[in-house]
């Protein structure tokens, strides 16, 4: 399990991402290093009123201490007391103009390790989409992405990760998706970790490939003060989705 080379995966996964954004918005993100006292870091980078995103980050985040809190193996009791290592990178981008969708998209690693044991590991991630005003040629767009993205792992991998973003990303109180879906995954760690490192890898690749060419088609859509009211009403969902689920 070599988790220097996720680590470097994921630091260029970082770069290449804020570079290709870069070049859609024409301003560059500030990065913030942070520390984390119990052990551990990362680096944000983050852009505020640019010429296409009002708001958007992409974080990179690598921690890991000597024991697992109690919390943390409630569900997993084979993990609990061990030393652990969580890594990763998350972004969420919010254009500025209500024709250009919203976008989620992380990729990360989880290991716990104890002496003379077997290390217990998985990967997770994925990416969504939640369009203000849909469109059917982008939703068909991003969905082909991440079904390119995951065929060569499997042809039942892309339907079942679909489905899986379908569930997870969804208000049940209101009963409605919080937006087009896209592909979810987690606890990944079979069949093997070549393979499941490389699923993991197109994921995150495939993301300027789904996302950016969907932002040149509507970037330069004419929008009013009604638009912008529907696109913050929208919004509320999304942040409604963070606080409840």
């Amino acid at each position: 399990m070599q988790t220097e080379e996720i680590k470097q995966y994921f630091l260029g996964l970082q770069g290449n991402i804020v570079a290709g954004l870069e070049k859609l918005d024409g301003k560059s993100f500030r990065s913030d290093a942070w520390k984390r006292p119990q052990g551990g870091g990362g680096i944000s980078k983050l852009i505020e009123e640019g010429k296409l995103f009002e708001r958007g980050g992409v974080n990179f985040s690598h921690v890991h201490g000597d024991k697992l809190p109690p919390s943390a193996s409630a569900s997993r009791p084979e993990i609990a007391g061990r030393a652990f290592e969580a890594m990763g990178v998350s972004l969420v981008l919010h254009p500025r103009n209500p024709y250009v969708p919203t976008v989620h998209m992380n990729v990360r690693f989880f290991a716990a390790t104890k002496r003379e044991a077997e290390p217990v590991w998985w990967f997770g991630g994925g990416m969504d989409l939640t369009p203000y005003y849909g469109f059917e040629e982008d939703c068909v767009h991003f969905h082909a992405v991440c079904k390119q993205a995951l065929t060569p792992f499997g042809q039942g991998v892309y339907p079942d990760y679909k489905a899986w973003c379908d569930r997870y990303f969804y208000l049940k109180h209101r009963n409605e998706p919080r937006g087009i879906g896209g592909v979810f995954f987690d606890d990944l760690s079979s069949p093997g970790f070549t393979n499941c490192f490389a699923l993991t890898r197109s994921v995150g690749d495939h993301f300027l490939e789904a996302y950016a060419p969907i932002v040149a088609r509507r970037r330069d859509n004419e929008y009013g003060e009604r638009e912008r009211d529907f696109q913050a009403y929208r919004r509320g969902r999304y942040v409604e989705f963070n606080l409840v689920y």
